[in-house]
């Protein structure tokens, strides 16, 4: 009867997880809004030209989402620190290289929407030209998930942008399964929460614990044995 009420026990441990995931999506989404009310005004207006502010709106967004996965890998699934406490740090810590990596991605992203815009009037206009439009889809596609190991990896690992952005790619094409399984799981998430947004309020986290998942057994592959030692030194010391 007292292992039941045993705040060690795994159904507590459980429960404080998914308390700790629900905080960390709230902290995301409360990041994320400045880049979705940009987003939604140029949807309502219908003129792609009230997306470029994106470029900056998006920052919060970017940033939040490294701490995300910092914060899921060190506190949900390794139980060391605080929810609160490990997204802030991380936040402050990587805040500039993830700001301008956000602005690089979104950057691109824009230029390859408007192209892809553009091309597909052109089909429709039934210029052959048009079919191009097929291309920037693609390339759209390549830049989602180039994007999905980008922020992933500044939470990982220090590194200078240029070489961040250089092996993150490297790193997508060398594990491509993975790489299409992330797309897919990335493009089911946004679906649904585009179809009932209400999930908004979890799907995110859940999305960011799948990533981790995958992505932990990617990097350790690119990590030295001293540094895999001294990871699971830390996590066996917690857990002990």
């Amino acid at each position: 009867m007292g292992e039941l009420f045993n705040l060690d026990n795994k159904f507590f441990q459980g429960f404080n997880k998914i308390i700790d995931g629900i905080i960390l999506n709230a902290l995301w989404v409360l990041c994320f809004i400045p880049m979705g009310m940009t987003i939604y005004l140029a949807v309502v207006m219908n003129a792609f030209v009230f997306a470029i502010p994106c470029i900056l709106t998006a920052v919060p967004a970017g940033v939040a989402t490294t701490a995300l996965y910092y914060a899921m890998n060190k506190t949900v699934r390794h139980g060391r620190g605080y929810v609160w406490g490990e997204f802030w740090h991380s936040f402050r810590v990587n805040f500039k290289q993830s700001a301008v990596v956000t602005m690089i991605l979104t950057a691109l992203a824009l230029l390859i929407i408007g192209d892809g815009i553009i091309m597909y009037q052109f089909a429709v206009a039934g210029k052959k030209s048009g079919v191009l439009y097929v291309v920037f889809i693609v390339l759209f596609a390549f830049l989602t998930m180039w994007g999905i190991y980008v922020f992933s990896y500044i939470a990982r690992f220090e590194n200078t942008t240029k070489i961040v952005l250089k092996n993150t790619a490297l790193i997508a094409l060398g594990n491509l399964p993975k790489t299409l399984l992330l797309f897919l799981l990335f493009g089911v998430t946004c679906v649904v929460i585009y179809l009932i947004p209400i999930f908004i309020m979890g799907l995110p986290a859940l999305y960011m614990l799948m990533e981790n998942i995958i992505l932990e057994k990617v990097f350790r592959k690119y990590m030295s044995e001293e540094d895999l030692a001294a990871e699971e030194e830390r996590n066996r010391d917690f857990f002990n």
